[in-house]
Formats: structure tokens, sequence, C-alpha cells
């Protein structure tokens, strides 16, 4: 009975007009008869209405917005018949018309002036996918200026009911009413849906390296670009498309499952570490292609694929791949599946040992990883062009530089920027930095307080921390406080900070848990973590109230001085408020007995204020500098300076290279 009366009312409604034209002109129905007629179905609507809500769950979320239409529409239709009945007048059953393209405009402009639109609410009802996505916003737009339209459309609509019915007659009231009106209507839909496919494909999309299709991007779509983006050489989807399909053909050829993977070249690493994927290989990553250290790892059964030139003969060069094979369009079109969960990717790094050793990870991991920072700063990205500092081949710089500009569709640069100069030519256009602390130290001490003419620049640093006094100095030469990203190869990354906001305290990412351990260590759990019991990492931590924490130093940067417990970062700390040190690191070294040793990287101000110096005198004065903290057995016994201390692509100072310096004797 209720899906009836619904039935019987929604046919009712889109014949009102004509309707009411046959029974009053045609049939020369009495207007109070009507009336009754039209209070009778009022009623009874209103009385299945309220059955149905009767019925309904109260946790129904969606009960509002399913009976609200309704409701309002046989109100007003009660009404309209009661104001007929009373004054015998038709004028008042004419304006029912009119009555609801008035709701309609006070309905969806209220939603305008109180967000969200009514447009969005119901978007976001069918697609529950809209919210937290990364065309959120681009969706919510759309769907406000597809209001205002609506708006426009009710405003016009009604004024000519109006005027069909005050300054014309029946029949001119009917036909507009009746036909032209729902016509428009269903004009305005048909227009609205074209303009909404349209719009879509415009949208930025989400494809990560799994789950990409040959069709997910336009053929001329700008994945890579040369120099400057402006320059116009660039890299398109289909050159990816095409490049992939080279790299599978090569793979093919060669029975191996384990193949090393080391490009600088981001575009040859991108095809390259997309079709090893395809081809379901073990892919080994490492920023070392040292001959010893390839051949740690490279056995019979493990192939080597480069765009360097290396000693191994039997290397595989991926230029040489691309100029070699050339697939017909069906290779080209073809985009193999790539399982998130069985692939097999092992990252080499040195962790804080200095000794290298093999990371096993899973792209599952690294796109979940990427996909909170997508949720949190995707925008950024998509407003920008990227470029990177960092090499592909360790976890920060292969998550930013290659995993999250693909997802995305961010355009990155080819090769990395190597000399602090580069960044000049960024100013034609706005630019995304993926950097270490390492090279903007570099960068702000090559231009002192000269800003550089970049557009709008956002920049990511990850891979040590960053100082206040360097913040401030980056943020006075790019126009921007870099954000910190804390994490490693084992962790991924584990929370955030931008020191012109959060200070010194990190936030963790949302899918990351933390706690302090008995050795008042950082723990973390997260889905990147595979040991349940969670990760330790060596990090001191105090954890605040609100879930932010402080960093306190590593646990193995707390060192014994003939048993006098001490914190290799505050010597070095202590050492940088002379005012007369750029960078420095301390280490513990032992002979005979323990002593600390200190290399010193002097800035502007203590080059100037030692020339000519001889390096007793150096030592001396930093020897009764730290006298005012410490004992004399916990101030360095060695001191190196040096005119760069020696950092890896990360940026990252290992002890055994420090320790070298103190290997031998000074010459």
């Amino acid at each position: 009975m209720k899906k009836f009366f619904k039935v019987l009312f929604s046919v009712l409604t889109v014949l009102y007009p004509v309707l009411v034209f046959t029974l009053l002109v045609v049939f020369k129905l009495p207007v109070r008869v009507l009336s009754l007629c039209a209070i009778v179905l009022a009623v009874a609507l209103l009385l299945s209405v309220a059955a149905a809500r009767s019925n309904r769950k109260e946790k129904d979320k969606n009960f509002a917005f399913a009976v609200i239409r309704p409701i309002i529409l046989s109100v007003l239709l009660l009404v309209a018949a009661l104001f007929c009945y009373f004054t015998n007048q038709s004028i008042f059953i004419k304006l029912y018309a009119v009555a609801i393209s008035l709701v309609m405009l006070i309905l969806f402009g209220i939603t305008l002036i109180f967000p969200p639109n009514i447009i969005y609410t119901i978007a976001t009802l069918v697609d529950k996918s809209i919210k937290g996505s990364i065309s959120q916003p681009y969706v919510e737009a759309y769907c406000k200026k597809v209001t205002i339209a609506w708006c426009i459309f009710f405003l016009v609509n009604g004024s000519i009911s109006v005027y069909t019915a005050f300054c014309s007659n029946d029949l001119v009231w009917s036909v507009y009413n009746g036909g032209i009106s729902y016509a428009l209507l269903g004009l305005m839909f048909l227009i609205e849906f074209n303009i909404r496919m349209k719009v879509s494909k415009n949208m930025p999309s989400v494809h990560t390296i799994t789950t990409f299709t040959a069709d997910s991007r336009p053929d001329n779509y700008m994945v890579c670009y040369e120099g400057i983006r402006s320059r116009g050489v660039v890299k398109t989807w289909y050159d990816f498309l095409t490049d992939c399909a080279k790299v599978r053909m090569c793979i093919e050829a060669h029975d191996k499952k384990d193949w090393i993977l080391h490009s600088e070249d981001y575009w040859y690493f991108l095809v390259t570490f997309v079709a090893l994927l395809q081809c379901k290989k073990t892919i080994h990553l490492t920023q070392n292609i040292a001959t010893s250290f390839i051949q740690e790892i490279k056995t019979q059964d493990v192939m080597f694929i480069t765009d360097q030139p290396v000693k191994d003969e039997t290397a595989i060069q991926i230029k040489e791949v691309l100029a070699k094979y050339t697939p017909v369009e069906q290779q080209v079109r073809m985009t193999p599946a790539i399982d998130a969960e069985t692939t097999d990717i092992r990252m080499y790094t040195s962790g804080s040992t200095g000794k290298p050793k093999a990371v096993r990870q899973r792209m599952k991991e690294f796109e979940l990883d990427n996909a909170f920072v997508i949720s949190k700063w995707g925008q950024e990205f998509l407003s920008r062009y990227l470029v990177t500092t960092v090499s592909q081949h360790h976890i920060y710089g292969f998550l930013f530089g290659i995993c999250l500009p693909f997802a995305l569709g961010v355009p990155f640069r080819r090769t990395r920027i190597t000399i602090p100069e580069e960044f000049e030519l960024l100013n034609d256009d706005k630019y995304m930095i993926i950097a270490t602390p390492a090279f903007l130290k570099r960068t702000v001490d090559t231009y002192g307080d000269e800003p550089l003419p970049l557009q709008n620049c956002f920049i990511f640093t990850s891979g040590g921390a960053v100082s206040e006094e360097l913040a401030k100095k980056v943020n006075a030469v790019f126009g921007f406080c870099p954000l910190e990203v804390y994490g490693s190869t084992e962790t991924s990354g584990i929370a955030y900070r931008q020191q012109s906001v959060n200070g010194l305290k990190w936030t963790p990412f949302d899918n990351a848990k933390i706690w302090k351990g008995d050795d008042e260590c950082l723990r973390i759990i997260s889905p990147y973590i595979k040991n349940p019991e969670g990760f330790a990492t060596a990090d001191l931590v105090t954890i605040f109230d609100d879930g932010t924490f402080l960093l306190r130093g590593r646990a193995d940067s707390i060192v014994k001085i003939e048993e006098k417990r001490i914190s290799l970062p505050e010597v070095e700390s202590r050492l940088l408020d002379s005012g007369l040190i750029a960078d420095v690191k301390v280490i513990a070294l032992e002979d005979r007995r323990q002593y600390l040793a200190a290399a010193i990287e002097l800035n502007e101000k203590g080059k100037k204020k030692f020339q000519g110096e001889r390096k007793l005198v150096i030592n001396r004065y930093f020897h009764d500098f730290l006298s005012q903290w410490f004992e004399n057995v916990l101030i360095p016994k060695k001191w190196r300076f040096l005119d760069h201390l020696p950092t890896d692509v990360q940026g990252k100072k290992h002890k055994d290279e420090i320790a070298a310096l103190f290997a031998a004797e000074e010459d």
C-alpha cells in the first residue's frame, strides 16, 4: 500500500498541471471539489510517510533525506488545496508549481551558505569513496557550481511559473508547467551529465604502480621532464608504456629470478622497476655499485641492469635495451598484473652501523605509506612539478621521487639536483622539492641570506633532523620552512613536523601507533611493520599527552668515557653554539683508552677567525670553549677540520667514514 501511494504521488506530481487543466477547463470540475481531492491525496501521503517512519530503524542515517521531499510536497499541496477550498479560487492550485520551485531554491541555496552543498551530499551518499580521496576538493568544488546552476534554474523556472499563473490563460499555464518545465528539467540533467563526464576525466586520480592500466592516463600525459618543465622536453604516458614493454622483452629473454637495479636516471629507473615487477622478479635496489659490493650480492643466478658504466661485462645497459627492442602495439598496451602482496624488493641500507644489509619490502607497504602522504599533502603535490636531490635507491627517494609522483600523475624531473645552483633555474613554475637536510644546508650556505627565485615551492626533507637554525635559514632562502619526515628503511614514515608550526615536536602518521619502551626508546606499530610486536628504534623519546613526541638523540649516541656517561649530540650541540661551526660529528674512539674525537666544518665566520692560525691554537680554542660545560675527560682529544664532512647521497654521516679521518696522522 505504501509503495502504491508513493508511485501514485510521483505520477500525480509529474502530471499535476495537465490534470488541473483537464479537470478545471475540459471537465469544468468545481474548484472546491478539486480542492477536496487534493486534500485527501495530501493527507494520504502524509500518513504513508508517517507509517514508513515508524518502521524505520532509528540508526538509519539516510531516513531524513529519503522522506523530506514527499513531506514538503504533500504539505505544500495540502496548504494550496485548503486555500482553494476556502477562497474558491483556482490561483492557489496554480501557485503549487511556484511553491515547489521556491522551496527547492531555498533548500539548495541554504546548503551553499551552510556547506556541504546538497549536490555534494548526494554524491557522497552514492559514492562513498569520494570522502578522503585525492579528488574530494575537486568534486566538492564542481558540486558547488552545479548547486548554483540549479538555484538559477529554480529561480528562472519559478518566475516563469508566476507569470503563467497570473498573466496567462489556463492552457499556457498547463503547457509550460506540465510540459516545457519538465523538458527544461530533463535538458538540465542531460547537460550536467555530459559536463560531469568530461570534468571527471580531468579530475586527479590515483593510479599506483600495482594498479595502473594502459588507459589510466591519456597517451600524451606528461610523466617526466628534463631540466625544467618549461623547456618542453618530456616523456609521456605512451613513452612509459612503450619503454616498459621494451624492458619486459629484455627481461623475458633471461631466465633469472633476481635482478640488481641501479639507475641514476629516474626515467630509466621507473620503466625498468615496473617491468621487473610485471615479470614477477625479485628486485635488489642498491646505491652502491662498487665492484666489490656488487660481487657480494651478484651470483651466477643474479642479473645486473644499470645505466652506469661498470666493470661487470655481464651487466645490461638500460639505454641499449631501449634502443634494441621494438614492441608491437599489442605489447605496448599490455600491462601485466602486479600483485602488491607478493612483490619482493630488497633495499640495501648501511643503517647506523655502516655495514650494508638487505631489507625486504613489498609494494603493498610502500603504497600504504604513500596513501597517508597523499591524503595529507596530495593537493600540494598536484599543484607542482617534482624535483629531488635524493637517490631513488633508498626508501625516502623511492617513495617520494618514484612511487608518489607516479601514483598522483605528478611530472617528475628526470635527473636529481646535484648542486645548489640548479635551484636558480626553477623559476618558471611551482615545484615540489624532495631533499635531505644536508643538501638544504649546502644550499643555504651557498646563498646566505639571498632568497632563491622560486614560486611558492614546497619542501619535504628526511634522512636526518633539521636544526632550528637550519629551518630558519631554509625558510629565508627558499621561502618555505621544510616539512620533515621521520622514518627509516625498516619502518618507512613514522612522523612529521614543520618547525614553523610544530616546533621540535613530531606528529605520528595516522596509521602509526607509538609508545616508549623500558629503555626509553621509541617503539612503533604500523601496517608497514611486519613484526606484530612492533619495531624498536634506537631513538630516545619523550611522548606528550597529545600524542606528539620529542626525540632526545640515539641511545647508541650515549657513551661512557672513563666511566662517565656523555651524550655525543650534546657535545655537537655545544660546539655549534660557538657560532663558528657549520657542521660537526663527534664519535667515540678507543686505542689504549676511550676518548672522543670531533670532525668539524667551519663556517665563514670560523674560517675568518682562524685564518692563518696553527691547528693547535684552533684545538685549544674549542677545548676551552667546551670546558664551560664538560669535564676535561669528556672533551674531544682529537680534532679534524675539513671543508666538508663526508656524507652519503642521502646526506648521512657514517661513523666508519668519520673514524677513517682519525686513522692516520695528519700531515
